[in-house]
């Protein structure tokens, strides 16, 4: 029993200094399987943990190297150690004493399909005898799908546009180049018009996405909206649709010659009604003037219906003039006081005996004025 305790005891202790000094277990997360686009980049999210509290960047190494010959190193802190082809293309995005080992890839070649796998070394500095711990994760290990034509990006709406209605068309590409976003413009719109986002779908998978806001035209309709996506590297790819402008329904072209056609009609019928009033005006003015021409008129006509007689029954002018019809022939006339005397035949009256004419401003519509002077004899008594 005592042995028993005793084993059991050290076992323990051993344990317990196996994890303080990095006995404990590493591990690495790397993304297994990815796309690439050749001539692009690619970055290649890695983490690690190991056992034990936080340990300085200066301390740590971090390597990649092929899964099939680690000695086939793609990337080192020290350039010298790395194959020529990935010279230069290849360096750590993340901090090893953040527990981030992440890679990036640049002017990715169509040979760069992998798998790559991280390593790790630990450098000691105990008693002035420096040592070092590696750590390979050869089970998390990256490989690459190898992209020859750059993706194209996709337009997410096709609805009809409106004239002078905000449309809104959002242009999307994927990629795996998170260092390097790929770049996404219209062939119209202003900057202001443009809202860009990005975001990650999936571990190493991104997305950058351009909305495009803006006001369609009548001019527009049947016209090309294209979208297009430049990758790191110089590669592009792009995407259109076909706009269709739906014109807003304007009732102008009959609201206006309707409301020109009534106006029309208002200020006629109102000149109408105002002549109207103003000539009934007039005439009441004149039926109710004295002298007015209506009487005037009434006057006229029943001197023209008398045929010239005198108001008081008397002989017409004509039958003043007339020599009495019993002596005309012999020229003699009666005297009940001398007899008969011989009278000479009737002188032609003076021309100053004429009738004068007739004032109608007098009021007695019934006095017709006669020159009595007509009635006077010539002759030889």
């Amino acid at each position: 029993m005592d042995k028993d305790k005793k084993m059991l005891v050290l076992f323990v202790l051993l344990a317990g200094v196996c994890s303080l000094v990095s006995c404990g277990v590493w591990k690495a997360s790397v993304v297994q399987r990815m796309e690439a686009l050749v001539s692009s980049c690619a970055v290649v999210p890695c983490s690690f943990s190991h056992p034990g509290g936080e340990l300085p960047s200066s301390r740590l190494r971090g390597i990649w190297h092929r899964s099939a010959d680690k000695k086939q190193i793609i990337y080192h802190e020290d350039a010298s150690k790395i194959l020529d082809s990935f010279k230069e293309r290849t360096k750590l995005l993340g901090r090893l004493g953040q527990n981030n080992c992440t890679l990036e890839i640049t002017q990715v070649k169509d040979h760069d399909n992998g798998p790559f796998c991280f390593r790790i070394e630990l450098v000691k500095t105990d008693d002035n005898n420096p040592t070092t711990d590696m750590f390979s994760f050869v089970e998390s290990c990256v490989g690459f799908s190898m992209l020859h034509e750059p993706p194209k990006p996709k337009l997410g709406s096709s609805k009809m546009a409106k004239t002078g209605k905000a449309y809104t068309v959002p242009c999307s590409v994927r990629h795996t180049c998170s260092s390097h976003m790929p770049k996404l413009t219209w062939n119209k719109g202003t900057r202001d018009e443009i809202t860009e986002i990005h975001k990650e779908l999936s571990l190493g998978v991104w997305e950058t996405e351009s909305i495009l806001t803006f006001f369609p035209q009548d001019s527009d309709d049947g016209t090309e909206l294209t979208c297009t996506a430049a990758f790191h590297g110089g590669v592009q790819s792009q995407t259109s649709l076909t706009l269709n402008v739906k014109q807003t329904l304007n009732h102008n072209h009959i609201i206006i010659p309707v409301v020109v056609a009534v106006g029309t009609a208002l200020v006629f019928g109102g000149l109408c009604i105002f002549m109207m009033k103003k000539y009934k005006t007039r005439i009441a003015e004149l039926q109710n003037q004295d002298g007015s021409m209506w009487n005037r008129m009434s006057r006229m006509s029943r001197r023209l219906r008398s045929g010239g007689r005198t108001t008081a029954g008397g002989p017409s002018q004509s039958e003043q003039r007339r020599p009495p019809r019993d002596n005309r022939d012999t020229g003699y006339c009666k005297n009940n006081a001398h007899g008969e005397q011989k009278l000479n035949k009737p002188r032609l009256p003076s021309p100053k005996s004429q009738q004068k004419s007739y004032d109608y401003n007098k009021d007695n519509d019934d006095d017709d004025y006669m020159n009595t002077a007509d009635l006077s004899i010539y002759g030889n008594v």
